[in-house]
């Protein structure tokens, strides 16, 4: 394999992320992007806030690229979790703006230099930091898909849209009440596992 065809690999697995965390947006008020879903707050819009920020940290100033956007939430005194939640002058359009140019700044580092190319993160401890682009994408490609995980469970809650990506939801077929049996049958399947807890 060769680097380019690693570099391809990697930025295809990043941008499905990128795309399925975007995706989840679409057709929602903006109060339903900004609602909190969990006791800690997690939210649609502060999940996409979150990764353009850690694409604008490992795939840019780690590397000496800083891209110039300015950060405030990610600023030493910052209020804790500022970057997982979006204010109400910060729109919709700013935050995934914002994540679109972190896409191209990111893109454009995972170009320019070599997947063996060391660099320093600079939030990380004194002596810790130093890390390769090849390890750097990896972890961001991690972070995101997680987050998008997050996102299908946040929006699935918010109004029952489910599926991987746009074309290709991924889900077995079944209307609303195949479903609910099937969620009623993993419930008692629950229950009864429950039951027999201390059980040799």
């Amino acid at each position: 394999m060769t680097a380019s065809d690693s570099k391809a690999d990697l930025r295809f697995y990043l941008q499905s992320a990128r795309d399925a965390l975007l995706w989840k947006l679409e057709g929602l008020s903006e109060y339903d992007v900004r609602r909190p879903r969990t006791p800690t707050g997690t939210n649609l819009l502060g999940l996409v806030k979150h990764v353009a920020g850690v694409e604008l940290g490992y795939l840019g100033d780690t590397f000496g690229r800083p891209s110039g956007e300015p950060l405030p939430w990610a600023e030493e005194g910052a209020e804790p979790n500022a970057d997982l939640w979006a204010t109400a002058d910060q729109s919709r359009e700013f935050v995934v703006g914002l994540y679109h140019r972190a896409w191209a700044h990111a893109d454009a580092t995972i170009d320019a230099l070599p997947l063996d190319a060391v660099g320093t993160v600079p939030w990380w401890p004194s002596g810790r930091g130093r890390v390769t682009l090849h390890h750097a994408v990896v972890r961001v490609i991690a972070d995101t898909h997680r987050h998008a995980g997050h996102a299908d469970i946040l929006r699935e809650l918010t109004d029952g849209a489910v599926g991987m990506s746009k074309g290709n939801d991924n889900m077995p077929p079944g209307d609303a009440a195949w479903w609910e049996e099937h969620r009623d049958r993993l419930e008692r399947v629950a229950r009864d596992a429950g039951r027999g807890e201390g059980r040799v």
